[in-house]
């Protein structure tokens, strides 16, 4: 949720990030009414039950006619503090609803716009010249490393097997990402992937793009799309110790997505799947440290991309294209061959204290005084980078020839037909 103080002291500056979103800057002022609502209903309250307890004492001192006429009037005095309260928790609810309908402020400098209005900041590597390319699917079949038929067979279109050295890539590449992860100061966690609704909503999922999680209704809880949503979860209600520096967690998951509106698009191979494995960076820091986590965060990823050694570009998303928590959000994007364009590997997220304050995830300022602190997330690894290994490091002959530090985590150097 967005801070209320910048809210009320800046209302405009919300105006304008909904705008930057494409998004209602209406409900600006639905909020301001709820607030102040909520505000003065608190006010009321407090002053009804502040006459009651004065009243009772008065009682205690009474006697006689007195004493029941101030009864009486506490009877009723008590029926107004009921109805006071009850208006005080309907409009805390109406405010809490209408706080949580914005998203978060976009960070001054993103671009306006939508998905195509991102601007690139920086290209890293050129994309090689290769005679006949294939695609990954018709590289992973004759080689023996997926299958989508088997995939469709046991659990329908958008599921697939990783086998042999396939499942020996994966399970190498994202070893690598966790070990990169640990080396820079993460501590590696394997997380549940089945979370509670209060969860996924505190981390913004459930909003605009519900319709993409997978929810078990018989238990109500949700399948997570990333291990960034049960990290986040991970200290929930609880004031952190961040006097040392910044927390990381790397989550090593599966992953689901239902890919609900993406009927037609990806068909093909494994792009755009319903179920993957990630490693995910997670960062609980200061709020004022949160701009350079996400730089470092960004050149952890790009770090990881260096060891695949595939060409790609660094994006500054579009507000229009940003998650609800999302204040700003850089992508690296992957040249693949065969679509002759760039395609999302990583994204990392500047949440700022967006998700921190739907959790209740808070840390003690200088002064000892609690505060909430501030999150971010980025992909370090995920089973999409298989796509742009296979095509950018096809041989003429059929076979892959693996980039050296990679190829010491999946055990051979060269992927060939068994």
């Amino acid at each position: 949720m967005i801070d209320l103080k910048i809210l009320r002291e800046n209302p405009d500056l919300v105006r304008q990030s909904q705008r930057t979103r494409g998004e209602d800057p209406g409900l600006v002022d639905v909020l301001l009414d709820a607030d102040a609502t909520r505000r003065s209903s608190i006010v009321e309250a407090d002053a009804l039950r502040s006459e009651q307890k004065t009243l009772g004492k008065q009682v205690g001192k009474s006697s006689g006619d007195e004493k029941a006429a101030l009864l009486a009037k506490g009877k009723e005095l008590a029926e107004q503090v009921k109805a006071a309260v009850a208006r005080q928790n309907q409009a805390e609810d109406a405010a809490e609803q209408a706080q949580r309908s914005i998203s978060n402020i976009v960070q001054d400098g993103a671009p306006a716009g939508g998905e195509d209005d991102f601007v690139v900041l920086e290209h890293v590597g050129e994309p090689r010249d290769i005679p006949n390319a294939r695609d990954h699917l018709e590289i992973g079949e004759a080689l023996g490393l997926l299958d989508m038929e088997r995939g469709a067979k046991v659990s329908g279109s958008r599921f697939y097997f990783l086998t042999g050295l396939g499942a020996m890539l994966q399970l190498g590449l994202l070893n690598m990402a966790a070990a990169k992860a640990t080396a820079n100061g993460f501590t590696l966690m394997i997380p549940p992937v089945l979370v509670r609704p209060e969860i996924m909503a505190g981390t913004g999922f459930l909003g605009a793009h519900s319709d993409e999680i997978y929810h078990l209704a018989d238990d109500d809880l949700y399948l997570v799309g990333t291990s960034e949503v049960p990290l986040a979860g991970y200290h929930s209600n609880e004031i952190l110790d961040l006097s040392t520096g910044p927390k990381r967690y790397a989550g090593w998951s599966s992953c689901f997505r239902r890919e609900a509106g993406s009927y037609g698009k990806d068909t093909r191979g494994i792009i755009r799947v319903h179920q993957f494995d990630k490693v995910e960076g997670f960062i609980y820091c200061k709020p004022e440290d949160a701009d350079a986590e996400h730089l470092k965060l960004l050149n952890w990823e790009k770090e990881m991309l260096a060891a695949i050694d595939v060409p790609y570009r660094v994006i500054d998303v579009a507000g229009g294209d940003l998650g609800s928590s999302a204040a700003r959000k850089f992508d690296c994007e992957a040249w693949f061959p065969t679509q002759n364009t760039y395609r999302e590997l990583t994204s990392t997220s500047n949440c700022t204290t967006y998700q921190a304050r739907r959790l209740a995830i808070r840390y003690r300022d200088d002064d000892g005084k609690p505060q909430i602190a501030a999150t971010l997330n980025g992909t370090l690894a995920t089973t999409r980078w298989i796509v742009a290994i296979l095509e950018n490091h096809q041989q003429s002959d059929g076979t892959v020839v693996l980039p050296e530090e990679l190829a010491r985590f999946v055990g051979t150097e060269v992927l060939a037909p068994a």
